[in-house]
């Protein structure tokens, strides 16, 4: 039998790695003028950038990292997290990406298991950090993150505060050549049950998503990401790498900004100043901007916005682009490091009415390039592409997480049969468009059937009494699960007339087919809030919990 023929190396020839330190230089290339800015405080050049992520990786050598090393970061998004993005990774180091907003408890596991060596904190974080020191087995040293002081007061053990460690540090620091399969990043993911699951990725996982987010700048006619764009996250940068978009921004040398903790009037302010045309976030907080009292007294004509973390709802996607914006949605994992799938239009729907796009829109969307996914069933065998046949979400792709950091078990689990299992129920129509029903965990059984969660949630968003709702299934004696909507109402509906009109709201969808009158849900409970997650995504375990425990 014959073999594959492999190439035949000149010994002078050099074997290009894909290291993380070769998507900082095109940037600085193409724009060494453009800027980052972090909040109202402070802006700098890409040619500024460059030195800074040197004098870091310099400080962090004088400190005693190394190879192999893991520097853990605390902090909101700015640009000493962007620095942090490069400068560690490249030294060899692995860059720990810490959920701030995880209880203590959660933090200190995460921190240990990761063998966090050196922590860069801050000052927000340092009181909560004072209360775990004492049970962290590794770190050895604590740098000071502050916009208003180098100095503070308390019981940690700073050994330096970060402008002035850099401003001692060597500009010139040499970043060699290793492994592109050495890994470059570490962040935790918390599941329904067990300890948070270290999930960890490579230099060459995160230069090839890199490469297949920006492969659709070549394709998008509707919103490609391009070197003219001023690019601001709204997606926690400690959450899978703020979706990866940092590392896109840098590699073109697009503006960047950066807001710091997220308050909506410095979001919306940022966004008139600095010009920002791309974000991305999560529905919940795209809500929270746009219900804002500024955002009706600014322009965002020109801002491009990619929803994920959650399904889209449809009421919201239509205020969205009623107020101008040009939103879709897109799709991911932890674990995938994370996008897969972005619902861009094809040329041909540019020129639909906004109703029939808006049904695109809000769909998971097509894989990326270089995605190879399938829609399973039960015995993972791929279902077809007709719109309708259900089944778990299954993927391959060069950059998913190979496994779950010291955990085999859960990592065989998730990688059974040779493809990751994502937990997400969804179909596949002819034009290649996913749409997500629920997930696995989420679906709601009813008398043998399944309610989609996600699909009542969106038919609820569109009714002009409500601002935000979630739907769970709660247990039923007789038919096993039913739906229950949890309703936040838009200021000055009444409780009893909006649930009436809710009900005879979903019902014209029951008598046009789109739903079985069975989908209706048995209560509408009217509440003040919606819990979210630490990423500010619907926190449905928790929803679950509480009606659980009656409340």
């Amino acid at each position: 039998m014959k073999s594959v023929r492999i190439i035949e190396r000149t010994r002078s020839a050099y074997s290009y790695p894909l290291l993380i330190k070769n998507l900082l230089y095109s940037g600085v290339l193409y724009f060494p003028d453009h800027e980052i800015v972090y909040r109202d405080l402070l802006r700098y050049t890409y040619r500024d950038f460059v030195g800074r992520v040197n004098r870091l990786a310099s400080a962090l050598t004088e400190l005693g990292v190394g190879p192999g090393d893991t520097v853990a970061v605390l902090d909101w998004d700015s640009h000493r997290y962007l620095e942090c993005f490069f400068a560690v990774p490249m030294m060899g180091a692995v860059l720990h990406t810490v959920n701030v907003r995880l209880s203590p408890e959660q933090i200190l596991y995460t921190m240990n298991h990761a063998e966090d060596t050196i922590v860069l904190v801050n000052e927000d974080f340092v009181e909560m950090l004072e209360g775990i020191a004492s049970e962290l087995r590794t770190v050895k040293a604590y740098v000071l993150l502050s916009d208003r002081s180098k100095k503070i007061k308390g019981r940690l053990p700073i050994v330096g505060e970060y402008e002035d460690l850099l401003a001692k540090a060597s500009p010139d620091f040499q970043f060699e050549d290793f492994s592109e399969d050495a890994q470059a990043t570490v962040f935790y993911t918390t599941g329904t049950t067990g300890d948070p699951k270290g999930v960890y990725y490579s230099h060459r996982q995160l230069v090839l998503h890199t490469l297949g987010q920006a492969s659709l700048g070549s394709m998008a006619l509707q919103a490609p990401f391009h070197w003219g764009d001023v690019y601001m996250p709204i997606t926690p940068m400690f959450h899978v790498h703020a979706w990866g978009f940092p590392y896109m921004a840098t590699m073109i040398g697009a503006k960047q900004v950066y807001p710091g903790r997220y308050e909506p009037e410095m979001l919306l302010k940022l966004i008139e100043k600095e010009g920002v045309t791309y974000s991305h976030c999560v529905p919940t907080i795209l809500h929270m901007l746009l219900e804002h009292p500024l955002a009706s007294k600014i322009d965002l004509s020109k801002w491009k916005v990619v929803i994920g973390g959650a399904a889209y709802p449809r009421g919201l996607a239509r205020k969205a682009l009623q107020m101008g914006i040009n939103t879709w949605a897109g799709y991911g994992m932890s674990e995938t490091c994370p996008v897969l799938t972005t619902a861009l239009l094809k040329p041909h729907m540019l020129d639909w009415d906004m109703e029939r796009q808006l049904e695109f829109r809000i769909k998971t969307g097509i894989p990326l390039p270089l995605v190879h996914l399938r829609i399973a069933d039960e015995s993972g065998n791929p279902l077809p592409r007709d719109g309708r046949s259900s089944g778990e979400i299954v993927v391959r792709a060069p950059w998913l997480t190979q496994g779950y950091l010291k955990d085999p078990q859960r990592s065989e689990e998730l990688w059974r049969g040779g493809w990751l299992h994502t937990g997400d129920i969804a179909f596949q129509d002819e034009e290649g468009y996913v749409k997500i029903t629920d997930r696995l965990k989420d679906v709601i059984k009813t008398g043998g059937e399944w309610i989609s969660s996600l699909e009542l949630e969106s038919l609820i968003s569109q009714h002009e009494a409500v601002s935000e709702v979630a739907v769970i299934g709660q247990p039923h004696e007789k038919w096993g699960e039913r739906p229950v909507a949890l309703v936040v109402l838009r200021e000055g509906a009444k409780q009893e007339e909006t649930e009436r009109s809710i009900r005879e709201f979903l019902g014209r969808f029951v008598e046009k087919g789109t739903i079985s009158k069975w989908w209706i849900p048995d209560r509408i409970v009217f509440v003040e809030e919606i819990p979210k997650t630490s990423v500010g995504k619907i926190n449905k375990k928790e929803i679950r919990k509480r009606f659980t425990q009656g409340v």
